[in-house]
């Protein structure tokens, strides 16, 4: 990769109310972000939340702050800094350009830094959190939070987000800066030749045998009801020569577990165990109806694998059915077990579309992805206005 030559001298300050050691879809792609200045040579700084237990050490001048979990799901966790200390912080790193990657109390705080200093800013919309109101219940609120992520967003100079359903939903509230960023994947790190014929065995796969995988939060807005309901169908289907795995953790798990006891939860994994398992898994299965790009969809079909998927948002641009996978009416758990089966049952097809999935994701490695996103900040950020002389 070759970064314009100007990179070099920038620096850049990301803003995030999620970071590792936690992983989810946003971390993937700071941690991305981060890597990428870093071998450009940029000077990149970064403000989170502080978790519990140990802490990886940071490797840039990082600004943690203390953190207090979400009540509907305390594995997320909000970070709170007084607005001094924030802007001590980035006194000290004088950034050119702030990137605001979340809406939470962080994502505030280095919002109104960088308008306040009139530095340029870029926001990322990463997580359809207005659609999540009816998975809490709460779907009145619907249009107040649609009003709040409006206002956060039309004070950016550029507003990332990884779907073009998503950008859209925006630019239809009056952010008409927002353009598709962020569903990049890496596709020399997942990849099908991870195979694990031994490992298969080793968990007590027969050769015929099928796995099926969902990988993602255990968590009401992945629409795991219906997930559930599928599986169950399909289980009783196959009388043992299908097995069911879960990556990832949530407040779901005690009740996925109680309803699907012969499913194994798997927990957290890093992702060199999360790259292992897409490979040796033959289909992956997600019902969300809310996601703005599905990063979990690409990760999977670069790993050789189809992938039976809601149609709707995000995941509807990434799988194309028949193509790559198959694409399901949303909320339908007879049409995703079916969907499954019949994948499950036509081993040859079920290859065929995973090459596909595997040729279709190709062109979104993530290295373009990475050119364009160092010409964007070297775009944004203004010159030093110099006097004549």
């Amino acid at each position: 990769m070759t970064a314009p030559p100007e990179v070099a001298t920038v620096k850049i300050a990301l803003v995030t109310d999620t970071y590792i050691p936690q992983v989810n879809g946003v971390t993937t792609v700071v941690r991305r972000q981060v890597e990428l200045l870093q071998r450009a040579g940029a000077a990149v700084s970064v403000i989170a939340p502080a978790y519990p237990g140990d802490n990886p050490a940071d490797e840039v001048p990082t600004l943690r702050a203390r953190s207090a979990p979400f009540p509907p799901y305390p594995a997320i966790r909000f970070g709170f800094a007084p607005p001094g200390r924030v802007a001590r912080f980035l006194d000290a790193q004088a950034p050119d350009l702030v990137h605001v990657v979340t809406e939470g109390p962080l994502g505030l705080r280095g919002r109104r830094y960088a308008l306040r200093h009139g530095l340029p800013l870029v926001t990322s919309y990463h997580t359809h959190f207005p659609r999540y109101c009816a998975d809490y219940g709460v779907p009145k609120l619907e249009p107040a939070v649609w009003r709040w992520i409006a206002w956060f967003h039309r004070a950016a100079d550029l507003v990332h987000t990884p779907g073009d359903e998503a950008c859209e939903a925006l630019r239809a509230r009056g952010v008409t800066q927002a353009v598709v960023w962020g569903r990049g994947v890496d596709t020399a790190f997942f990849r099908p030749n991870r195979r694990d014929l031994a490992w298969r065995a080793a968990v007590g796969l027969a050769p015929d045998d099928v796995l099926i995988l969902h990988v993602g939060r255990l968590a009401a807005e992945k629409n795991l009801g219906v997930l559930s309901e599928a599986w169950k169908l399909v289980h009783e289907a196959f009388a043992g020569r299908a097995h069911f795995m879960f990556a990832g953790e949530g407040p779901e798990e005690r009740r996925l577990r109680q309803e699907m006891p012969w499913a194994r939860q798997l927990g957290f994994l890093g992702r060199e165990a999360l790259a292992h398992l897409y490979a040796n898994a033959d289909l992956c299965v997600l019902p969300s109806t809310s996601e703005t790009c599905g990063l979990v969809a690409l990760e999977a079909m670069a790993s050789g694998l189809p992938v039976v998927a809601a149609d709707a948002g995000g995941l509807r641009e990434s799988v194309v059915s028949r193509g790559t996978g198959l694409l399901v009416r949303p909320d339908d758990a007879g049409a995703l077990a079916a969907g499954i089966v019949e994948l499950a049952l036509r081993r040859n097809y079920r290859q065929a579309l995973a090459e596909g999935a595997r040729r279709a994701v190709l062109p979104r490695d993530s290295a373009r992805e990475d050119r364009e996103l160092l010409n964007q900040y070297q775009s944004l950020i203004r010159p030093p206005v110099t006097e004549a002389a």
